[in-house]
């Protein structure tokens, strides 16, 4: 065989030879494309399961940002946040997820939610580094004080110029609790166009395991269900945005805004959620965005409650009126948690324990 291009082979292939290799060749050539194929089919499924299957801690950043990864230009609203963007900066994760809960007065004095709240991330499985990811927004002076001095990352977020205080306990759907609603909403629309991605949690749920690796990585907004109707893409499913996940990208602001231009439509007194469930399935058409619901089984709450706490990620205190109330129940909740987590490995592999009947709420 020669060794370099200019030298004579010491020996000639016959004819039929030459004949047998071209056709070898070409057939060869054939294949490649067939094979290439099914090679990057194969990859991209394996890249896809993984993404979405994986914990969103061990993903890797740029399948985080699937899809429209463009982030939105920041309005003349925005530019004034700068604390708030530095401070989404230091709690949030490598691919600029933060957690994100809001808390008045009322819900961080001593026993109330926040100190529950808190103490199931530490309780919770895997669920005590994620408090270094978790930003709770006050209302008000009084409830900032009080998290700086149990929590690393705090932000004031006041009521607008003439807007009511929202220092006490809001009742649902009172004119305050709407005004509250949809300042949180307009805040959140703040976070995406700051550029960041965004787990708002209510105050009252409840962390025992990360919720995350729950949502798929092709989701632009996941949400909680206080009725799961069994398909994470049906937009029949009524939302519940006191468990919600958005991407920051363009299409995920816009879809904020024409949420927030939708309450015009609507009698007042209408609160963000309804709105939502009326026009989800036109917007995320319109916009391309994509809507996952979240398992009940993972992603729980009194409405629905599910009994194996093998699966649980979250307990939210939903169909439950009154704090006193949510405060009782949720404590039930953390001692059944306890007593799970004690328990002998073969009792908790059988699922012998079960959540306690919340005896105070309204369900």
């Amino acid at each position: 065989m020669a060794l370099f291009a200019n030298e004579t082979p010491c020996f000639s292939p016959s004819p039929r030879s030459r004949n047998m290799a071209f056709k070898a060749r070409g057939g060869m050539n054939k294949l490649l494309p067939v094979i290439a194929f099914f090679l990057g089919a194969a990859l991209t499924a394996a890249i896809t399961f993984l993404g979405a299957t994986l914990d969103v801690n061990w993903r890797i950043s740029e399948l985080a940002s699937w899809g429209n990864v463009a982030h939105p230009e920041p309005s003349d609203e925005v530019k004034p946040f700068a604390e708030l963007a530095q401070l989404l900066k230091n709690a949030s994760m490598e691919d600029n997820t933060v957690i994100m809960t809001s808390i008045n007065r009322a819900y961080a004095a001593t026993g109330s939610l926040l100190d529950l709240f808190l103490e199931s991330f530490r309780l919770g499985e895997g669920t005590a580094r994620l408090l270094d990811h978790v930003l709770i927004v006050a209302v008000d002076p009084a409830a900032l004080q009080r998290c700086r001095s149990v929590h690393r990352h705090c932000y004031l977020l006041g009521p607008p110029d003439g807007g009511a205080d929202y220092s006490g306990e809001k009742y649902y759907m009172t004119k305050d609790y709407l005004e509250m609603m949809w300042a949180r909403n307009q805040f959140q629309q703040t976070i995406l166009e700051l550029g960041f991605n965004f787990l708002f949690t209510d105050i009252d749920i409840m962390w025992f395991r990360n919720p995350l690796r729950h949502i798929a990585i092709t989701s632009d907004m996941a949400v909680a269900s206080d009725y799961f109707n069994g398909d994470p893409d049906s937009l029949r499913n009524r939302p519940n945005g006191g468990f919600l996940y958005v991407r920051s990208t363009n299409r995920t602001v816009e879809f904020y805004r024409r949420w927030r231009a939708a309450r015009s439509w609507f009698p007042a007194g209408t609160n963000e959620q309804h709105i939502l469930t009326e026009v989800q399935a036109q917007l995320s058409r319109q916009l391309g965005v994509r809507i996952q619901f979240l398992d009940t089984a993972h992603c729980g709450g009194f409405c629905q409650l599910t009994d194996d706490l093998r699966m649980v990620s979250t307990m939210h205190a939903n169909c439950c009126t009154g704090l006193a109330n949510k405060v009782a129940d949720l404590r039930s909740v953390l001692r059944d948690w306890r007593n799970y987590t004690a328990a002998p490995p073969e009792v908790r592999r059988e699922g012998l324990i079960r959540w306690t009947k919340p005896g105070k709420c309204i369900h």
